[in-house]
């Protein structure tokens, strides 16, 4: 049985990998969904200075302090660069890397880098798209009970994972076992980017037909895609 830690990304919370998660531990395996520094129930410490890099020391001290190895880190959307930094932190805690429909970016790049269409309002402290934009286009494609159980819980998300280069020493020149999950139905972060990540990371390459929040509209699938490595 293998160790899972599963990061969201942007809007969201542990929560999003609840499908995924139950699953997972249904089959027998360790599963850990953590809610980053200023998103979902942790909306209430949103302040100054949160960034990929300080969600990721989190994870990274998850991972020492619950003394987890051969970890599968599993990370979507923005969560794929907390993955990453993760990743080079702990390298000797690091079994696999799978990337679903993720943002990987070379050091010093910002997401406005990759992503240049957004419609998420920007503030002093967190950036979201409008609860009307996140109906009918984030979520447009999940049904309606799940749409409806999103919009419930999707929150704003820390504004410095958007302004902030990424910082990564040396993730780039290593070598790790990984995976690619493209959702096909995803303007963002698009077919380019997740193939580029690929090809530096000589991963595995797995697509969906669906949209970027497959853990929802797809979860059987992807826990398949997940678990198999």
């Amino acid at each position: 049985m293998a160790t899972f830690v599963l990061v969201h990304g942007a809007y969201q919370g542990g929560w999003i990998w609840q499908h995924v998660a139950n699953r997972m531990r249904a089959a027998g395996h360790q599963v850990y969904a953590p809610t980053l520094d200023g998103c979902g129930e942790r909306k209430g410490t949103v302040r100054p200075g949160i960034t990929t890099e300080t969600q990721a020391d989190e994870v990274a001290q998850l991972l020492f302090y619950e003394d987890l190895k051969d970890v599968v880190l599993v990370g979507t959307s923005s969560g794929g660069m907390v993955v990453c930094r993760v990743a080079e932190l702990m390298r000797d805690r690091v079994g696999r890397l799978a990337l679903v429909d993720a943002l990987a970016l070379f050091g010093g790049e910002k997401i406005r880098d990759i992503v240049t269409r957004s419609t998420s309002v920007m503030g002093e402290l967190t950036a979201t798209p409008s609860r009307d934009d996140a109906a009918n286009r984030m979520f447009a494609d999940l049904d309606p009970a799940s749409r409806a159980w999103a919009l419930e819980r999707y929150t704003p998300h820390p504004v410095g994972i958007y302004e902030q280069p990424v910082k990564l020493d040396s993730f780039w020149t290593q070598s790790w076992k990984a995976s690619v999950i493209r959702c096909r139905r995803a303007p963002n972060p698009g077919e380019a980017h997740q193939r580029r990540a690929a090809e530096r990371l000589k991963a595995t390459w797995a697509e969906l037909d669906t949209g970027h929040y497959p853990m929802l509209s797809m979860p059987e699938e992807l826990t398949k895609i997940l678990v198999a490595g």
